[in-house]
């Protein structure tokens, strides 16, 4: 990530593979449990978040209100 590129250990010349216009975005769970966690030379190249847990009241009211409105909307003939 640092030189634009990475190269392609999967061919004999070993060619350097410079990519343009490419974005990352990754996600992970704290470490533990089986997952491990990532090196700092890495992660620097990642803006990072953190989000607090949802309760699951909130997370049944968010879930609930998005089926709502799919079934709701679906069962509609379009355009009125």
């Amino acid at each position: 990530m640092d030189y634009k590129g990475w190269y392609d250990i999967d061919s004999p010349e070993r060619e350097f593979r410079r990519l343009e216009g490419v974005r990352f975005c990754g996600a992970m769970g704290p470490p533990g449990n089986g997952r491990n966690s990532i090196s700092s030379r890495y992660i620097r190249h990642f803006n990072v978040m953190y989000i607090e847990p949802y309760e699951k009241d909130s997370l049944n009211s968010i879930f609930s209100k998005i089926m709502d409105w799919l079934f709701v909307s679906k069962s509609q003939p379009p355009f009125g």
